[in-house]
């Protein structure tokens, strides 16, 4: 009696124990968001582009292999034996290779091809520059996000006005943000993207991003890097203080700041200067006004102290030396950042 006990309660157990793998096989399981996230960045890199060292093999044949690169029309360029041409741009290997085989089965019998990229080391660079400590140049081969490159450069210098600036052209990357309609765009997916062809996208993309948001790690402030990306890192305007202070030097306008505020930015006024003696050079509708200042009588309450605008040069006069009646020349700095030929090239894999 005890034994059909046994038999009745293993019985029962293993047809829960069937019954539940049944319900489990059923229910496919989640792609984690992070990991499917990063085989689309991946994949992205996969893809052809132009710059891009091709190659097509014609399995057992020699005489019809091909290598080459995208024409700028995106096509495979002068590929042999092949009537209608392939077109490349932005699609995958194996894509292409099903095209090429279709091109040649007018030839061949049943023609099995493989295409693979040789070289992605000419594809567009992408640069960054503006408020950062080392502008340069970047060859971008895996995925890359913005955050990244802004600490490879540095990071941010104190000219930064608290924007950045990317601006994204057309065919030279394969990733551009999803269309959807605007009365089913929510916050989920707002900012999903997929993979296009050059053809399908209507022109150069401005993406502009707060400073403070990518510091406060905002998954949309950080977006990922494309090659031919070119990512300012805007500067404020500048205010320059001269003369007779302890620390000449240039500030940024991030916010309103008044004279007696940027002379003690500069290091306060030296022996040598003279308080009472402050010029304010600004310029007004393509001409220079002068403005005269006393930061004495700005401390005692008995003048309003002034609030600085881009572009014046302040300059506290100095003991024996005249008085300027024009501004002085300023020097703005190296102008070689401005040109993106010039800069290090760095290689991001």
């Amino acid at each position: 009696m005890k034994n059909k006990s046994n038999y009745h309660f293993f019985y029962i157990l293993f047809c829960i124990l069937i019954l539940f793998n049944l319900i489990s096989a059923q229910v496919p399981t989640p792609i984690p968001e992070d990991l499917s996230e990063k085989k689309t960045t991946e994949n992205e890199a996969n893809l052809l582009h132009f710059g891009d060292l091709i190659d097509v093999d014609v399995i057992g044949s020699v005489e019809y292999d091909w290598r080459g690169t995208l024409n700028p029309e995106g096509f495979l360029n002068g590929i042999n034996f092949v009537e209608n041409p392939v077109y490349g741009l932005c699609r995958s290997e194996e894509d292409v290779a099903n095209d090429v085989a279709k091109g040649y089965s007018k030839l061949l019998r049943d023609p099995k091809v493989a295409v693979r990229i040789l070289d992605r080391s000419n594809r567009p660079l992408s640069v960054l520059y503006g408020a950062v400590k080392m502008p340069q140049r970047f060859q971008i081969k895996r995925p890359v996000l913005l955050n990244e490159l802004i600490i490879v450069s540095g990071g941010i210098t104190d000219k930064a006005s608290g924007e950045i600036q990317i601006f994204r052209a057309p065919s030279l990357n394969c990733l551009t943000k999803d269309a959807v309609n605007s009365t089913e765009r929510n916050a989920s997916n707002e900012n999903k993207e997929k993979f296009v062809t050059a053809s399908q996208d209507n022109g150069p993309k401005y993406i502009n991003i707060r400073i403070d948001e990518l510091l406060a790690g905002k998954k949309e402030a950080n977006p990922q890097i494309l090659s031919g990306d070119i990512i300012t890192v805007v500067e404020a305007q500048p205010i320059y203080i001269i003369g007779g202070v302890a620390n000449p030097k240039q500030i940024s306008t991030n916010s309103k700041i008044t004279l007696s505020r940027a002379i003690n930015s500069a290091g306060g006024v030296t022996k040598e200067g003279d308080e009472k003696k402050v010029t304010i050079f600004r310029r007004d509708a393509n001409q220079t006004k002068i403005i005269e200042a006393d930061l004495e009588k700005i401390k005692n309450n008995q003048e309003t102290d002034v609030v600085l605008q881009a572009f014046d040069i302040v300059e506290v006069e100095q003991s024996g030396r005249e008085k300027r009646k024009f501004p002085p020349l300023i020097n703005t700095g190296d102008l070689s950042e401005k040109n993106p030929s010039k800069l290090p090239l760095r290689i991001v894999d």
